[in-house]
C-alpha cells in the first residue's frame, strides 16, 4: 500500500467548490483526516486533466507499435492528462486498460471515412457510403461509448476546383447516427466545412471536432442544442501551412487560409454564443503528445477566460464524459500545481505532481 498523501490544497472540486485539504488513502480521495502519518503534497489540486481529442496509437503514417503508443501515453500523463477520449485510432489500444500507470482511455474505435477522403492509413475506409450505419454500429460495439466519423474532407476528384465536401448523403448520415445511438454510443464528427454542419446537426450529432466552418446561424444552432465543440487550435494553427502545400487545389487552399485567419474569432464566437468549448490537442499523426497546456494557452490567447479554459480542461469535461472528479471516495486522479492555474494558464505547463490511481507517477 502506498503512503497516505496529504493534499494541502486548496483542492478544486468544481465551479465554485473547493476544499481546504484532502487525503489520498488506498488510492482514493477522502476529506476525513486519517490516523497515522501522511506525506505532504502541497499546491493547488485539480482533478486530472482531460484531452478529448487525442490519438493514442496513431503516428504520421498510421498505426504505431505498442512501445511508441506507450511513449505517447506517458507524455500525456506527465502533462497532467489522466483521462483521454481517443478520437479515432487504427491501433488496438485495449491493453492500456491493464496499465495502471497510464491514463484512463475512452476509445471511439476507428475513424470512419471513404477511400481517398481522409489521411492515408488513418481510418477504416468504407467501400460505399451506404455502409455507414452498419459500420457505426460495429464501432460502437468496439469502442467505449463513442463513434468518430469524418464528415468532410477535400475531394481531389474535382481537380483544380477540389475543396472540402461532405462524405455522406444526408439520409445515410441520419441513419448512421441513429444506429450508433441505438447501440448506446455518442457520435463525434471531424468537420472543417460549413456544408457538413447542418446535416450533422439535423442528424443529432453529439459533439463536433474543429467546427472551423461554422457560420453565425450554425453557431446559434450548436449553442441551442448544447453540443460541445473541441476547438483543437493547435491543429487549426497548421491550416496556413497545409494550404501552402495545396497549390494544385487553389479553392481549398483559399478556404484553409481564411479559416486560419479567423481561428481566434471563431472560437470566441462559439464561446460567446454559449457553446461549451472542449480541450483537445489532436495529438498523434502530426502533433506531438503532452501538449494540453499549449492548447489551453492558445484558447486563452484567442480571448477565452482563463478560468473557463481550466475548468474545461478538468472537472467540467470529466462530468460531461461521466468520469469521476474528486468527490469523497473517488479514485485519486489529480494534478498539483505551484499556483492557481485559473489565474494564470501558464501554470498548467509545470505541474508539481501527477497522481494517478493514488500513486505519484510524475513529480518535479
Amino acid at each position: 500500500m502506498a503512503d497516505v498523501l496529504h493534499l494541502r490544497g486548496p483542492v478544486v472540486l468544481g465551479d465554485g467548490l473547493e476544499a481546504p485539504e484532502a487525503w489520498v488513502l488506498g488510492g482514493r480521495i477522502t476529506y476525513e483526516r486519517p490516523s497515522g502519518p501522511a506525506v505532504d503534497l502541497p499546491g493547488w489540486v485539480l482533478p486530472g486533466l482531460v484531452d478529448v481529442h487525442c490519438h493514442i496509437g496513431l503516428g504520421a503514417n498510421g498505426a504505431v507499435d505498442r512501445e511508441t503508443a506507450e511513449v505517447q501515453a506517458v507524455s500525456d500523463r506527465d502533462s497532467g492528462v489522466l483521462l483521454i477520449r481517443d478520437a479515432g485510432s487504427p491501433a488496438d489500444t485495449r491493453w492500456v486498460d491493464a496499465r495502471h500507470d497510464l491514463p484512463r482511455l475512452i476509445r471511439a474505435g476507428h475513424h470512419l471515412a471513404l477511400p481517398k477522403r481522409y489521411l492515408r492509413h488513418y481510418a477504416r475506409e468504407l467501400s460505399s457510403p451506404d455502409e455507414l450505419p452498419t459500420a457505426m454500429a460495429q464501432e460502437a460495439a468496439r469502442g467505449d461509448g463513442w463513434v468518430k466519423i469524418v464528415a468532410d474532407w477535400i475531394d481531389r476528384d474535382l481537380g483544380p476546383e477540389g475543396d472540402l465536401r461532405p462524405l455522406w448523403p444526408d439520409d445515410v448520415l441520419t441513419a448512421g447516427i441513429a444506429a450508433a445511438h441505438a447501440a448506446g454510443a455518442r457520435v463525434t464528427a471531424h468537420t472543417f466545412a460549413t456544408e457538413a454542419l447542418d446535416p450533422l446537426l439535423d442528424a443529432g450529432v453529439d459533439c463536433l471536432e474543429h467546427a472551423t466552418g461554422a457560420d453565425a446561424g450554425q453557431i446559434d444552432r450548436i449553442a441551442a442544442a448544447g453540443i460541445p465543440v473541441t476547438a483543437t487550435l493547435l491543429q487549426v494553427e497548421r491550416f496556413a501551412a497545409i494550404a501552402d502545400q495545396a497549390d494544385r487545389y487553389p479553392v481549398y487552399a483559399a478556404r484553409m487560409r481564411a479559416m486560419h485567419a479567423r481561428r481566434h474569432a471563431q472560437v470566441r464566437d462559439l464561446h460567446d454564443a454559449g457553446v461549451p468549448i472542449l480541450l483537445g490537442t489532436d495529438a498523434g499523426g502530426t502533433i506531438g503528445h503532452g501538449r494540453i497546456a499549449d492548447e489551453a494557452a492558445a484558447l486563452v490567447e484567442a480571448g477565452l477566460p482563463t478560468a473557463d479554459v481550466v475548468a474545461a480542461a478538468s472537472w467540467r469535461t470529466r462530468e460531461w464524459l461521466g468520469a469521476d472528479g474528486l468527490d469523497e471516495g473517488a479514485p485519486a486522479d489529480l494534478v498539483a500545481y505551484p499556483a492557481d492555474p485559473r489565474q494564470d494558464v501558464r501554470v498548467l505547463a509545470a505541474p508539481e505532481a501527477v497522481v494517478l490511481r493514488g500513486e505519484v507517477v510524475a513529480a518535479r
